[in-house]
C-alpha cells in the first residue's frame, strides 16, 4: 500500500503559480504512475495530469496543458504538480493518487488517494 499526503495549496490570485506537493510512503512508490485530479463544488472530479513510475511518460488533460506541469522524485518519494497561469476556475481541491504497481499511466484505476489541498485563484 502507499499513503499520499497533498501540500502547497493556498490563495492566489489569477496569474499566479503555485507548486502542490505529494508525499508518498510506502515501498511500492517507485512502481507506480501518479497523477493529480481536482474536483470543485458541483463539478465532477478531473484528472490533470499523470506520470508514469519512472517519469519518462506525462499525460495533461486539455485544460492545463502548456500551463501545469506534473513531476516525480522517486528516491524523495514526492510527486508534485507546478501550476503557473492560474485562472478562477482552476479554484478546486486538488488531489495526489497513485496507480496499482505496474500498471501504465493511461489507465483510470487508481487505488490510493491523498486527504487533497485547497486551490483558490481570485480574480
Amino acid at each position: 500500500q502507499v499513503q499520499l499526503v497533498e501540500s502547497g495549496g493556498g490563495v492566489v490570485q489569477a496569474g499566479g503559480s503555485l507548486r502542490l506537493s505529494c508525499a508518498a510512503s510506502g515501498r511500492t512508490f517507485s512502481l507506480r504512475a501518479m497523477g493529480w485530479f481536482r474536483q470543485a463544488p458541483g463539478r465532477e472530479r478531473e484528472r490533470l495530469a499523470a506520470v508514469s513510475s519512472g517519469a519518462a511518460t506525462t499525460y495533461y488533460a486539455d485544460s492545463v496543458k502548456g500551463r501545469f506541469t506534473i513531476s516525480r522524485d522517486n528516491a524523495k518519494n514526492m510527486v508534485y504538480l507546478q501550476m503557473n497561469s492560474l485562472k478562477p476556475e482552476d479554484t478546486a481541491v486538488y488531489y495526489c493518487a497513485a496507480r496499482p504497481p505496474g500498471a501504465t499511466v493511461a489507465g483510470s484505476q487508481y487505488d490510493a488517494w491523498g486527504q487533497g489541498t485547497q486551490v483558490t485563484v481570485s480574480s
